[in-house]
Protein backbone atom coordinates (compact mmCIF):
# COMPACT_ATOMS: atom_id res chain seq x y z
CA UNK A 1 0.00 0.00 0.00
CA UNK A 2 1.31 3.48 -0.83
CA UNK A 3 2.00 5.49 2.30
CA UNK A 4 1.26 9.18 2.34
CA UNK A 5 3.81 11.41 4.00
CA UNK A 6 2.25 14.14 6.10
CA UNK A 7 2.84 17.46 4.43
CA UNK A 8 0.94 20.48 3.31
CA UNK A 9 -1.61 19.73 0.62
CA UNK A 10 -1.27 21.51 -2.72
CA UNK A 11 -3.87 24.12 -3.58
CA UNK A 12 -4.99 22.20 -6.67
CA UNK A 13 -4.96 18.62 -7.90
CA UNK A 14 -5.76 17.86 -11.54
CA UNK A 15 -6.98 14.28 -12.03
CA UNK A 16 -6.66 12.96 -15.58
CA UNK A 17 -7.85 9.47 -16.64
CA UNK A 18 -5.55 8.36 -19.47
CA UNK A 19 -6.20 5.88 -22.26
CA UNK A 20 -3.82 5.58 -25.24
CA UNK A 21 -2.59 9.17 -25.08
CA UNK A 22 1.16 8.93 -25.63
CA UNK A 23 0.88 11.42 -28.51
CA UNK A 24 -1.34 13.80 -26.52
CA UNK A 25 -0.07 13.98 -22.95
CA UNK A 26 3.07 16.09 -23.62
CA UNK A 27 0.90 18.80 -25.22
CA UNK A 28 -1.70 18.42 -22.47
CA UNK A 29 1.02 18.90 -19.86
CA UNK A 30 2.36 21.98 -21.64
CA UNK A 31 -1.05 23.66 -21.98
CA UNK A 32 -2.20 22.65 -18.52
CA UNK A 33 0.86 24.00 -16.72
CA UNK A 34 0.70 27.21 -18.76
CA UNK A 35 -2.97 27.65 -17.83
CA UNK A 36 -2.64 27.20 -14.05
CA UNK A 37 0.94 28.34 -13.42
CA UNK A 38 0.04 31.85 -12.35
CA UNK A 39 -3.36 30.97 -10.88
CA UNK A 40 -2.30 28.72 -7.99
CA UNK A 41 0.99 28.59 -6.09
CA UNK A 42 1.08 24.82 -5.60
CA UNK A 43 -0.51 22.05 -7.63
CA UNK A 44 -0.16 18.43 -8.68
CA UNK A 45 -1.13 16.64 -11.89
CA UNK A 46 -2.26 13.07 -11.27
CA UNK A 47 -2.58 10.90 -14.38
CA UNK A 48 -4.32 7.53 -14.03
CA UNK A 49 -3.24 5.23 -16.86
CA UNK A 50 -6.19 2.90 -17.39
CA UNK A 51 -4.77 -0.24 -19.02
CA UNK A 52 -3.38 1.52 -22.09
CA UNK A 53 -2.17 -0.40 -25.13
CA UNK A 54 0.48 2.19 -26.02
CA UNK A 55 3.39 3.79 -24.16
CA UNK A 56 1.33 6.37 -22.28
CA UNK A 57 2.67 5.36 -18.86
CA UNK A 58 6.30 5.54 -20.01
CA UNK A 59 5.74 8.96 -21.58
CA UNK A 60 4.06 10.30 -18.42
CA UNK A 61 6.74 8.73 -16.19
CA UNK A 62 9.44 10.55 -18.18
CA UNK A 63 7.58 13.84 -17.72
CA UNK A 64 7.17 13.10 -13.99
CA UNK A 65 10.93 12.71 -13.60
CA UNK A 66 11.42 16.19 -15.04
CA UNK A 67 8.41 17.78 -13.32
CA UNK A 68 7.92 16.70 -9.70
CA UNK A 69 4.36 18.04 -9.76
CA UNK A 70 3.35 15.23 -12.13
CA UNK A 71 2.35 11.85 -10.67
CA UNK A 72 1.03 8.74 -12.36
CA UNK A 73 -0.83 5.60 -11.40
CA UNK A 74 -0.85 2.62 -13.74
CA UNK A 75 -3.85 0.33 -13.29
CA UNK A 76 -3.39 -3.42 -13.76
CA UNK A 77 -5.93 -3.48 -16.61
CA UNK A 78 -8.60 -1.32 -18.20
CA UNK A 79 -11.17 -0.77 -15.44
CA UNK A 80 -13.03 1.98 -17.31
CA UNK A 81 -13.14 5.75 -17.30
CA UNK A 82 -15.14 6.16 -14.09
CA UNK A 83 -12.94 3.75 -12.13
CA UNK A 84 -9.85 5.64 -13.32
CA UNK A 85 -11.36 8.94 -12.16
CA UNK A 86 -12.23 7.30 -8.84
CA UNK A 87 -8.61 6.15 -8.43
CA UNK A 88 -7.38 9.68 -9.06
CA UNK A 89 -9.80 11.14 -6.53
CA UNK A 90 -8.65 8.58 -3.97
CA UNK A 91 -4.96 9.53 -4.29
CA UNK A 92 -5.05 13.26 -4.98
CA UNK A 93 -4.25 15.62 -2.09
CA UNK A 94 -5.37 19.04 -3.34
CA UNK A 95 -7.69 21.34 -1.42
CA UNK A 96 -9.46 21.82 -4.75
CA UNK A 97 -9.63 18.99 -7.29
CA UNK A 98 -10.13 19.32 -11.03
CA UNK A 99 -11.14 16.42 -13.28
CA UNK A 100 -10.51 16.51 -17.02
CA UNK A 101 -10.06 14.02 -19.84
CA UNK A 102 -6.75 13.33 -21.53
CA UNK A 103 -7.72 14.11 -25.13
CA UNK A 104 -7.68 17.94 -24.96
CA UNK A 105 -11.33 18.10 -26.00
CA UNK A 106 -11.82 19.91 -22.69
CA UNK A 107 -9.43 22.90 -22.93
CA UNK A 108 -7.21 23.43 -19.84
CA UNK A 109 -7.51 27.18 -20.41
CA UNK A 110 -11.03 27.04 -18.92
CA UNK A 111 -9.70 25.98 -15.50
CA UNK A 112 -8.74 29.51 -14.33
CA UNK A 113 -12.35 30.63 -14.90
CA UNK A 114 -13.63 27.64 -12.93
CA UNK A 115 -11.21 28.32 -10.08
CA UNK A 116 -12.32 31.95 -9.99
CA UNK A 117 -15.95 30.83 -9.62
CA UNK A 118 -14.92 28.53 -6.77
CA UNK A 119 -13.69 31.59 -4.85
CA UNK A 120 -17.24 32.97 -5.00
CA UNK A 121 -18.32 30.26 -2.59
CA UNK A 122 -19.18 27.31 -4.86
CA UNK A 123 -18.19 23.75 -3.97
CA UNK A 124 -18.61 22.44 -7.53
CA UNK A 125 -18.03 24.23 -10.82
CA UNK A 126 -18.73 22.00 -13.82
CA UNK A 127 -18.13 22.61 -17.50
CA UNK A 128 -21.15 23.05 -19.78
CA UNK A 129 -20.48 22.14 -23.40
CA UNK A 130 -21.75 25.06 -25.46
CA UNK A 131 -20.62 23.42 -28.69
CA UNK A 132 -18.92 20.20 -29.79
CA UNK A 133 -16.43 19.59 -32.57
CA UNK A 134 -18.27 16.46 -33.73
CA UNK A 135 -20.50 15.42 -36.60
CA UNK A 136 -24.19 16.32 -36.71
CA UNK A 137 -25.33 12.79 -35.76
CA UNK A 138 -23.09 12.68 -32.68
CA UNK A 139 -24.17 16.16 -31.56
CA UNK A 140 -27.83 15.19 -31.96
CA UNK A 141 -27.35 11.98 -29.96
CA UNK A 142 -25.50 13.76 -27.15
CA UNK A 143 -28.03 16.59 -26.92
CA UNK A 144 -31.02 14.24 -26.91
CA UNK A 145 -29.45 11.80 -24.42
CA UNK A 146 -28.66 14.52 -21.88
CA UNK A 147 -32.21 15.82 -21.95
CA UNK A 148 -33.70 12.34 -21.81
CA UNK A 149 -31.50 11.49 -18.82
CA UNK A 150 -32.52 14.69 -17.07
CA UNK A 151 -36.17 13.73 -17.52
CA UNK A 152 -35.65 10.18 -16.26
CA UNK A 153 -33.22 10.43 -13.33
CA UNK A 154 -34.28 11.57 -9.89
CA UNK A 155 -31.54 14.18 -9.44
CA UNK A 156 -30.99 17.65 -10.86
CA UNK A 157 -28.53 16.62 -13.57
CA UNK A 158 -27.34 19.67 -15.55
CA UNK A 159 -27.65 19.49 -19.33
CA UNK A 160 -24.47 19.09 -21.43
CA UNK A 161 -22.22 18.80 -18.35
CA UNK A 162 -19.55 16.07 -18.28
CA UNK A 163 -16.93 15.16 -15.72
CA UNK A 164 -14.82 18.24 -16.57
CA UNK A 165 -14.96 20.55 -13.58
CA UNK A 166 -13.52 21.41 -10.17
CA UNK A 167 -14.65 20.37 -6.69
CA UNK A 168 -13.81 21.35 -3.14
CA UNK A 169 -12.04 18.88 -0.87
CA UNK A 170 -15.19 18.18 1.14
CA UNK A 171 -17.05 17.09 -2.00
CA UNK A 172 -14.14 14.84 -3.01
CA UNK A 173 -14.00 13.31 0.49
CA UNK A 174 -17.74 12.66 0.26
CA UNK A 175 -17.36 10.92 -3.11
CA UNK A 176 -14.44 8.86 -1.80
CA UNK A 177 -16.55 7.73 1.12
CA UNK A 178 -19.33 6.33 -1.07
CA UNK A 179 -19.19 2.51 -1.27
CA UNK A 180 -20.85 2.19 -4.69
CA UNK A 181 -19.24 0.06 -7.41
CA UNK A 182 -21.44 1.06 -10.35
CA UNK A 183 -20.06 4.56 -10.73
CA UNK A 184 -21.58 7.58 -12.41
CA UNK A 185 -19.47 10.30 -10.86
CA UNK A 186 -21.14 13.32 -12.46
CA UNK A 187 -24.44 11.99 -11.10
CA UNK A 188 -22.96 11.49 -7.62
CA UNK A 189 -21.50 14.98 -7.84
CA UNK A 190 -24.93 16.43 -8.56
CA UNK A 191 -26.56 14.22 -5.92
CA UNK A 192 -24.17 15.51 -3.24
CA UNK A 193 -25.86 18.91 -3.26
CA UNK A 194 -23.75 21.87 -2.05
CA UNK A 195 -23.43 25.04 -4.07
CA UNK A 196 -22.90 24.23 -7.75
CA UNK A 197 -22.67 26.25 -10.94
CA UNK A 198 -21.62 25.79 -14.54
CA UNK A 199 -19.14 27.46 -16.87
CA UNK A 200 -19.81 27.31 -20.61
CA UNK A 201 -17.03 26.40 -23.03
CA UNK A 202 -16.54 25.16 -26.58
CA UNK A 203 -15.45 21.54 -26.70
CA UNK A 204 -12.57 21.00 -29.09
CA UNK A 205 -11.69 18.05 -31.31
CA UNK A 206 -9.46 15.28 -29.98
CA UNK A 207 -5.85 16.40 -30.30
CA UNK A 208 -4.59 13.12 -31.81
CA UNK A 209 -5.61 9.51 -32.32
CA UNK A 210 -9.03 7.90 -32.19
CA UNK A 211 -11.55 8.65 -29.43
CA UNK A 212 -11.60 6.00 -26.72
CA UNK A 213 -15.32 6.53 -26.08
CA UNK A 214 -17.41 4.84 -28.76
CA UNK A 215 -21.18 5.18 -29.13
CA UNK A 216 -21.52 1.74 -27.54
CA UNK A 217 -19.67 2.97 -24.46
CA UNK A 218 -21.85 6.07 -24.30
CA UNK A 219 -24.93 3.84 -24.31
CA UNK A 220 -23.47 1.80 -21.43
CA UNK A 221 -22.68 5.07 -19.64
CA UNK A 222 -26.28 6.24 -20.06
CA UNK A 223 -27.54 2.92 -18.69
CA UNK A 224 -25.38 3.34 -15.58
CA UNK A 225 -26.80 6.82 -15.09
CA UNK A 226 -30.39 5.64 -15.52
CA UNK A 227 -30.27 2.57 -13.30
CA UNK A 228 -28.15 4.25 -10.62
CA UNK A 229 -30.37 7.28 -10.14
CA UNK A 230 -33.88 6.39 -11.27
CA UNK A 231 -36.70 3.95 -10.55
CA UNK A 232 -38.75 5.20 -13.48
CA UNK A 233 -37.98 2.16 -15.68
CA UNK A 234 -39.64 -0.03 -13.03
CA UNK A 235 -42.57 2.37 -12.91
CA UNK A 236 -42.86 2.15 -16.70
CA UNK A 237 -43.01 -1.65 -16.45
CA UNK A 238 -45.99 -1.39 -14.12
CA UNK A 239 -47.64 1.13 -16.43
CA UNK A 240 -47.05 -1.08 -19.48
CA UNK A 241 -48.55 -4.06 -17.65
CA UNK A 242 -51.59 -2.03 -16.67
CA UNK A 243 -52.09 -0.79 -20.25
CA UNK A 244 -51.67 -4.35 -21.57
CA UNK A 245 -54.36 -5.64 -19.22
CA UNK A 246 -56.76 -2.88 -20.29
CA UNK A 247 -56.11 -3.50 -24.00
CA UNK A 248 -56.53 -7.26 -23.64
CA UNK A 249 -59.79 -6.74 -21.76
CA UNK A 250 -61.21 -4.54 -24.52
CA UNK A 251 -59.94 -6.93 -27.19
CA UNK A 252 -61.63 -9.89 -25.47
CA UNK A 253 -64.84 -7.92 -25.07
CA UNK A 254 -64.76 -7.03 -28.78
CA UNK A 255 -64.27 -10.66 -29.82
CA UNK A 256 -67.16 -11.81 -27.61
CA UNK A 257 -69.42 -9.05 -28.95
CA UNK A 258 -68.65 -9.97 -32.56
CA UNK A 259 -69.26 -13.65 -31.85
CA UNK A 260 -72.63 -12.89 -30.25
CA UNK A 261 -73.75 -10.60 -33.08
CA UNK A 262 -72.42 -12.88 -35.82
CA UNK A 263 -69.81 -10.36 -37.02
CA UNK A 264 -66.78 -12.63 -36.63
CA UNK A 265 -64.58 -12.43 -39.71
CA UNK A 266 -62.90 -15.28 -41.52
CA UNK A 267 -59.56 -14.53 -39.86
CA UNK A 268 -58.05 -17.82 -38.57
CA UNK A 269 -58.61 -18.40 -34.87
CA UNK A 270 -54.90 -18.77 -34.19
CA UNK A 271 -54.15 -15.23 -35.49
CA UNK A 272 -55.65 -13.47 -32.50
CA UNK A 273 -54.01 -15.95 -30.12
CA UNK A 274 -50.62 -15.38 -31.74
CA UNK A 275 -51.00 -11.61 -31.53
CA UNK A 276 -51.93 -11.72 -27.84
CA UNK A 277 -49.12 -14.15 -26.93
CA UNK A 278 -46.54 -12.11 -28.85
CA UNK A 279 -47.70 -8.88 -27.22
CA UNK A 280 -47.50 -10.21 -23.68
CA UNK A 281 -44.24 -12.06 -24.35
CA UNK A 282 -42.67 -8.82 -25.50
CA UNK A 283 -43.80 -7.01 -22.35
CA UNK A 284 -42.49 -9.86 -20.19
CA UNK A 285 -39.07 -9.85 -21.89
CA UNK A 286 -38.74 -6.09 -21.53
CA UNK A 287 -39.80 -6.32 -17.89
CA UNK A 288 -37.29 -9.09 -17.15
CA UNK A 289 -34.54 -7.12 -18.91
CA UNK A 290 -35.15 -3.93 -16.94
CA UNK A 291 -35.44 -5.80 -13.64
CA UNK A 292 -32.25 -7.66 -14.58
CA UNK A 293 -30.35 -4.38 -14.97
CA UNK A 294 -31.13 -3.50 -11.37
CA UNK A 295 -30.38 -7.01 -10.11
CA UNK A 296 -27.02 -7.06 -11.93
CA UNK A 297 -26.03 -3.84 -10.19
CA UNK A 298 -27.08 -5.25 -6.83
CA UNK A 299 -24.92 -8.31 -7.62
CA UNK A 300 -21.91 -6.10 -8.38
CA UNK A 301 -22.38 -4.20 -5.12
CA UNK A 302 -22.68 -7.40 -3.06
CA UNK A 303 -19.48 -8.91 -4.48
CA UNK A 304 -17.48 -5.94 -3.13
CA UNK A 305 -14.65 -6.37 -5.60
CA UNK A 306 -12.14 -3.50 -5.72
CA UNK A 307 -13.01 -0.68 -8.10
CA UNK A 308 -9.45 -0.68 -9.42
CA UNK A 309 -6.02 -2.23 -8.85
CA UNK A 310 -2.85 -0.14 -9.03
CA UNK A 311 0.03 -1.98 -10.68
CA UNK A 312 2.66 0.75 -10.59
CA UNK A 313 3.09 4.37 -9.58
CA UNK A 314 5.57 7.18 -10.13
CA UNK A 315 5.98 10.59 -8.50
CA UNK A 316 4.71 9.56 -5.06
CA UNK A 317 6.88 9.86 -1.97
CA UNK A 318 7.50 6.12 -1.63
CA UNK A 319 7.90 5.44 -5.34
CA UNK A 320 6.06 2.64 -7.10
CA UNK A 321 3.80 0.32 -5.15
CA UNK A 322 0.88 -1.96 -5.84
CA UNK A 323 -2.35 -1.23 -4.10
CA UNK A 324 -5.95 -2.31 -4.31
CA UNK A 325 -9.05 -0.20 -3.70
Amino acid sequence: MMKRTERKNPELSVVIPVYNSEAIFPELHRRLTAAIEGVVDTYEILAVVDGCRDNSYRVIADIARRDRRVKALSLSRNFGHQAAVSAGLRYCRGNVVAVMDDDLEDPPEVLPTMLARMKEGFDVVYGVRKSRNRGFADRLIYTASYRLLKAIVDIDLPNDAGDFGVMSRRVVDLLNGMPERSLYLRGLRAWSGFEQTGVEYDREARFAGRPGYTRKKYVAFAKDATFSFSYKPLELISLAGFVAVILSFFYGATVVLKAVTGQVSNVPEWASTLAIVTFFSGIQMISIGIAGEYIARIYDEVKRRPQFIVRDAVGFDDGAAAHEE
